[in-house]
C-alpha cells in the first residue's frame, strides 16, 4: 500500500498539460501539405511566346527574368500573408415590458349547487365569487457589447493546390519559441492570383474562407487556463 503514491506519480505527470522542466516541442510536420506541394511537380508554365527567347536577352518571358512576374501562381510557390486587424464594435440594447391582468368568476346560480353547498361551507365563506385571479408581470433588460481587437502579423504561406478556376489554395504556419512559451500562427484560405500584389503579398481581408489561428502553448498558457477538474465541474454543475 505504501507503493501506491509512487505508482500514481507517473500517471499524474502524464496528465500534465506540458513537459515538466522542458520547453514545449515544435510541431513535427514531415508530411505537411506545404512540403508535399513543394516536392510534387506543379502545373507546367504557360507559354506565351511563339518562339523561345534568347538566353542572353533581358526581355525573356521567364518568372526569374528582370521584368518577370514573381508572384505566386503555381503549386509550391510561396507568398506573404499580411494580417493587420484593427477593429472595434460597440452594441447597446435596452428593452422593457409590463403586463397586468385580472379575472373574476362567480357561481351564484349553478343548478342550485351553490345553495346546497352553502350550509357546509365555513362561516363567512360563499360561492358568489368562487374564483378570482390577479396577475402582474414586468420585465426589463439592458445589454451592452464592447470589443476592440488589434493584431499585426506576417507569415509566409505555400500554394498547396491550384483549383480548376485558377484560385489558389494556401496554407501557412509559423512557430516561435521564447524560453518556455511557444507562439503558433496558422493561416489557410483561398486566394485569387490577381489579388496578390507585385511584392508577392496579400492581406487577410482578400482571403476567402480564411482560417487564422494565433495562440501558444507553454508555462504561461497553462497558468492562464483553469485546471481539468474545474473545467469538468463547470460543465456538470447547473449553477
Amino acid at each position: 500500500m505504501r507503493l501506491a503514491p509512487l505508482v500514481l506519480l507517473p500517471l499524474l505527470a502524464a496528465c500534465a498539460t506540458g513537459p515538466i522542466g522542458r520547453p514545449p516541442e515544435f510541431t513535427s510536420e514531415p508530411d505537411s501539405a506545404e512540403r508535399f506541394a513543394m516536392l510534387s511537380p506543379g502545373l507546367p508554365p504557360e507559354i506565351t511566346a511563339s518562339e523561345p527567347a534568347d538566353a542572353s536577352s533581358l526581355w525573356s518571358a521567364g518568372q526569374r527574368s528582370l521584368l518577370g512576374d514573381r508572384r505566386a501562381m503555381r503549386r509550391g510557390d510561396i507568398l506573404t500573408v499580411v494580417i493587420e486587424i484593427d477593429e472595434s464594435a460597440e452594441i447597446s440594447n435596452e428593452s422593457s415590458r409590463s403586463r397586468r391582468g385580472s379575472q373574476r368568476l362567480g357561481l351564484p346560480q349553478l343548478f342550485g349547487l351553490p345553495q346546497r353547498a352553502q350550509p357546509d361551507l365555513p362561516e363567512g365563506a360563499s360561492l358568489a365569487n368562487a374564483v378570482e385571479l390577479d396577475s402582474t408581470s414586468e420585465a426589463s433588460g439592458d445589454g451592452s457589447v464592447r470589443r476592440q481587437e488589434e493584431l499585426t502579423l506576417r507569415v509566409a504561406a505555400t500554394v498547396t493546390q491550384v483549383l480548376p478556376n485558377g484560385v489558389l489554395e494556401i496554407r501557412g504556419s509559423q512557430e516561435v519559441r521564447v524560453n518556455f512559451e511557444l507562439r503558433e500562427l496558422r493561416v489557410t484560405g483561398l486566394v485569387r492570383p490577381e489579388d496578390i500584389s507585385r511584392r508577392n503579398e496579400i492581406t487577410y481581408d482578400k482571403i476567402a474562407s480564411a482560417r487564422i489561428s494565433y495562440g501558444g502553448r507553454g508555462q504561461i498558457t497553462d497558468m492562464q487556463q483553469p485546471r481539468y477538474g474545474q473545467q469538468m465541474l463547470d460543465a456538470v454543475l447547473p449553477f
